[in-house]
């Protein structure tokens, strides 16, 4: 295993320092599900949760998620997000999110982009909770991670 990155010689929690880094271009994706009863679905794909519009409202946190990652994350490096893209789509069973970050920096955008998708099924759970007790969030992942230039 490699040596962790966070952590001095005598096991200290620590920032990297990325100042030797070249900024490069950098984009990461995450995913993440819902799990969701048939009735919930049924009143989101209706609009009819109390809230309001479900999938609209948890798109918009995953995005603001995504700009105060470094505000959450205690290690993480602020970065000069340049875009985020956040849609949640209705599912049979319930709600899959994903989450496109960019920057361009010294350090990558894979916490951000988990953290929106994160931030946005947490949302939906926040909106549905009234009516459904079986709510499952689940299958976070990152599905990639790119650099370049």
């Amino acid at each position: 295993m490699d040596k962790l990155t966070h952590t001095d010689d005598e096991g200290r929690a620590k920032m990297v320092d990325v100042s030797t880094k070249p900024s490069q271009h950098r984009v990461a994706k995450a995913k993440g599900f819902i799990t969701l009863q048939e009735q919930t679905v049924a009143l989101i794909k209706e609009n009819r949760m109390k809230k309001g519009d479900v999938l609209t409202v948890a798109e918009l946190a995953g995005i603001q998620a995504a700009k105060r990652t470094s505000e959450l994350i205690p290690l993480c490096h602020p970065l000069p997000i340049t875009n985020v893209e956040v849609t949640a789509h209705l599912e049979d069973g319930g709600v899959s999110v994903t989450a496109t970050v960019s920057c361009v920096g010294q350090t990558g955008v894979e916490l951000e982009a988990l953290c929106a998708v994160s931030v946005a099924l947490l949302t939906v759970y926040d909106m549905c909770k009234a009516v459904d007790k079986k709510m499952k969030i689940g299958d976070i992942i990152l599905l990639e991670k790119t650099k370049s230039g």
